[in-house]
């Protein structure tokens, strides 16, 4: 799957995580969080192996947590790269 345009899912509210997604050159990530320290990692490894089933090799994709559970995170992240790889319509 390739990212075609930017997108964006979930909400700046507790117990949630915004996510964008948009092409790039590579593959970016970056995470903001509160729980950074504690559960960085484990967020950023479930991102990688979503990434993987998609089979995104390449787009930036910038997390903003505010303490989603994993069932959240996996969630909202599918639904940003459904949205993200679907062309525009016009």
């Amino acid at each position: 799957m390739k990212l075609l345009r930017k997108a964006r899912a979930g909400t700046l509210e507790s117990g949630d995580v915004f996510i964008t997604a948009e092409p790039a050159d590579r593959l970016e990530i970056s995470l903001e969080s509160p729980v950074k320290e504690q559960y960085g990692e484990v967020i950023l490894q479930t991102v990688h192996e979503i990434l993987r089933e998609f089979d995104i090799t390449s787009g930036r994709i910038d997390l903003t947590d505010r303490g989603a559970l994993n069932c959240t995170l996996e969630a909202r992240l599918t639904t940003v790269l459904r949205r993200a790889s679907q062309e525009e319509k016009t």
